[in-house]
């Protein structure tokens, strides 16, 4: 039934990538001759001893890889990178909570930012940068890293690329999946690499640029700073590169891939590409003038003067703000829940909007709401019109009906997984905006939220029940609710 050989193996693979990665804040550590140095060695033998001997005592596994092995080798993947990635946390003694330290890298690997961390700025830059890196594996998609690697092991990938690729199309570049998988960490690792050096020529020091960069394209909002981007406040050309790669994180890669190839009429044809333009366009216009006329841009914590228009800063903060909570980055310049009502409102909402499908972003995906509302709105046509075959078109290209049903039930298990996930927590003693606003962040991987979990508030103070649940909404929300809800129906588990 299942390959338990080739899943076992495959786990021990990751945590040898894990590893391997590890070795960049380990090295980092000892150059700048920090105090943590040792702590994160052990880490690191522990991690590399326990990966090579799951591959080791499983090399004779059978190749053959079915799609049930597939979702439990995602699944398991995420839980066993998250569990080998408290290490050095745990190590080096600076989160001694397994709980706290399971939240903070459970939310870095699945990309929600969310953090348990009071004053992040006393970690020694070996572990910011273990934080940061923690987004960037989780982004593009550990299992998306190893369908790239697995054919030198002899192993099929296709299956792993379907449990994890994100939303309900994936447009593929070449024709073997390996080669599309390779594609995208390229433009991926191009994109963090010039966002690294725009930042630094913007005013960041080296290490600031690398984090930050990793954080963006990953839309993970892990930062160095206890004020988020907002430390950069009187710096506008910052903020103006991280709301350049943030849009582009929030998009389709492949849509990056034809605009490198220069084929823009590919991208100008992209449906979903228009929309989610189109919606921080109309969203971003919107917050700009509202900000400008009634609210106020100081955000507590904040020290830092603008120095520039009144206006000019109404329009970057909006932009700032509507791009990092729409593409599930989290990073924040202004307490946006402190606008207005109103405006508080229209952010809860774009908690479940999310970027595009084959982007690095949470959330529902836009692909989804546009296949959703073209389908409500031909449902009236048909109300008036019964014999008439309406089809529901993207791109051109009728729907299938499966696909539709496959859609409808994603929303609906994505409301339920809301309700249910908002529950626990107020019977866990959460207040009505800090449940239902930790359980939508959580959820849909953006980080901040509202009540006590405010962009100036951190989740630290939350029981230990509420942060081990919301590692789940984290890793539900991040691998798009059936992969990993699958495993806990009773069929999946019959022949």
């Amino acid at each position: 039934m299942f390959n338990l050989k080739i899943i076992v193996y495959t786990l021990g693979l990751l945590l040898v990538f894990n590893g391997a990665f590890m070795l960049f804040p380990t090295f980092l550590s000892w150059y700048l001759e920090e105090a943590v140095s040792v702590d994160l060695i052990l880490a690191l033998l522990i991690i590399f001893l326990s990966g090579f001997s799951m591959m080791f005592f499983t090399r004779d596994h059978n190749n053959k890889l079915n799609q049930k092995d597939g979702y439990l080798i995602v699944s398991l993947g995420w839980v066993f990178m998250s569990l080998s990635g408290t290490l050095p946390y745990l190590t080096t003694g600076l989160i001694p909570s397994f709980a706290d330290a399971f939240f903070e890298t459970m939310s870095g690997f699945t990309t929600t930012g969310a953090t348990i961390l009071s004053d992040i700025e006393r970690l020694p830059q070996s572990i910011l940068l273990w934080r940061s890196l923690t987004h960037w594996i989780g982004g593009m998609g550990i299992i998306v890293l190893t369908v790239a690697i697995l054919p030198l092991f002899g192993i099929g990938g296709m299956q792993l690329f379907a449990a994890e690729s994100p939303g309900p199309s994936s447009d593929k570049l070449k024709p073997r999946i390996a080669d599309t998988a390779k594609r995208l960490w390229l433009i991926y690792v191009g994109f963090t690499a010039v966002e690294t050096v725009l930042l630094k020529i913007a005013g960041m020091n080296w290490l600031n640029a690398v984090n930050h960069a990793l954080s963006t394209l990953s839309t993970g909002g892990f930062s160095t700073k206890n004020e988020s981007i907002a430390y950069w406040n009187d710096q506008p050309l910052i903020q103006y590169i991280i709301i350049l790669f943030m849009f582009l994180a929030g998009a389709n890669f492949v849509v990056s891939y034809f605009a490198i190839k220069g084929k823009f009429g590919q991208v100008k044809k992209n449906e979903e590409f228009r929309w989610y333009a189109s919606f921080l366009l109309i969203f971003a216009s919107i917050t700009t003038l509202i900000i400008f006329f009634q609210a106020d841009l100081s955000m507590n914590s904040v020290a830092h003067p603008v120095v520039i228009s009144e206006f000019e800063s109404s329009i970057r903060h909006a932009l700032f703000q509507v791009l990092a909570v729409i593409t599930t980055t989290g990073f924040v310049t202004s307490d946006f829940t402190a606008w207005t009502p109103f405006l508080t409102l229209l952010f809860f909402s774009f908690y479940f909007l999310g970027g595009s499908a084959g982007s690095t972003s949470g959330g529902v995906k836009v692909v989804r709401h546009i296949v959703m509302i073209k389908n409500a709105f031909f449902e009236f046509k048909r109300t008036l019109h019964p014999n008439a075959i309406i089809p529901v078109r993207y791109k051109g290209k009728g729907v299938d009906q499966k696909i539709i049903f496959n859609i409808l039930g994603f929303f609906i298990l994505y409301a339920l997984s809301f309700i249910i996930g908002a529950i626990v927590l107020a019977a866990n003693g959460l207040d009505f905006e800090t449940a239902i606003g930790g359980a939508a962040s959580c959820l849909g991987n953006v980080g901040p939220a509202f009540g006590e979990l405010s962009p100036v508030d951190n989740y630290s103070a939350l029981p230990t029940f509420s942060k081990l649940w919301m590692t789940f909404l984290m890793l539900i929300g991040r691998l798009e609710l059936f992969t990993v809800l699958i495993l806990f129906s009773p069929f999946f588990w019959k022949n």
